[in-house]
């Protein structure tokens, strides 16, 4: 019986240890809405947005290209190598959902790495098009 009580904790509890953990906490994810807010109402010191998809739409980001190459992740290195290290820094893709997109994992390792302590990733849940195109959000 003891024998089976332990195989139980080993396979409920060995279930934590598994999960895949994001280079992003929820607390850095940024919503649509929010940006959107902050770009057509600047504050005194605006955030630094970065594409590290395809294509950089909206208005007054930055693209680096697709971060899923290793050129394009030593374009982002340059790019923030020159900025303070407390400046907010909202990275977004939008090629598609968090899960499947090869960008935003390693470029959001970067800003950590890096040691931004505003790193922040904008909460695109399906694409571009759909979360911020499609609700009339600023572009370029």
């Amino acid at each position: 019986m003891t024998r089976y009580f332990l195989l139980l904790i080993l396979f409920v509890g060995g279930g934590a240890f598994v999960r895949q953990t994001e280079p992003w906490t929820p607390a850095q994810l940024l919503e649509p809405a929010d940006l959107a807010k902050e770009i057509n109402h600047p504050p005194a010191q605006p955030p630094l947005v970065i594409c590290v998809g395809p294509s950089g739409v909206i208005r007054g980001s930055v693209e680096a290209g697709p971060a899923k190459d290793a050129s394009n992740l030593e374009k982002l290195k340059a790019l923030l190598a020159k900025e303070d290290r407390n400046r907010e820094v909202i990275l977004y893709c939008g090629c598609c959902p968090f899960a499947h997109c090869p960008n935003v994992r390693p470029a959001f390792t970067v800003l950590t790495e890096m040691k931004f302590t505003h790193a922040r990733l904008l909460n695109l849940a399906h694409n571009i098009k759909i979360d911020w195109i499609d609700h009339g959000y600023p572009v370029n």
